[in-house]
């Protein structure tokens, strides 16, 4: 992972964490999920944030998240070498096949 890449992607899973000790987790989860977008062709990051949205989606009380997170946790694990769709959010609401519109300001750390 590149080093600016790098940098965003622990910006996010930051600001995340901030945002969970306030109590705010969905506006976590929001974070979680760019994390996801900056991370997801690199294994690891891959599966940490997909590890993340699990915790955040307990913590919510969202059985369909947490459901949906093991799938994709595992699946991270597998298919990140293979095959990810770009821009694609991972949370437990989207296709996780469907490629989606990548924020402009994470475009630069994707180029």
């Amino acid at each position: 992972m590149a080093p600016a890449l790098r940098e965003a992607y622990r910006r996010e899973l930051a600001e995340a964490d901030a945002l969970e000790a306030a109590g705010a987790w969905q506006t976590a989860f929001h974070h979680l999920e760019r994390a996801h977008i900056l991370g997801q062709r690199h294994t690891l990051a891959h599966t940490r944030a997909h590890l993340r949205m699990l915790r955040n989606g307990w913590k919510r009380a969202d059985a369909r998240e947490v459901r949906g997170q093991v799938v994709r946790s595992l699946a991270a694990l597998l298919k990140t070498v293979i095959w990810v769709p770009a821009g694609n959010t991972g949370g437990a609401n989207v296709n996780p096949l469907r490629p989606m519109p990548i924020p402009a300001d994470l475009k630069p750390y994707l180029d």
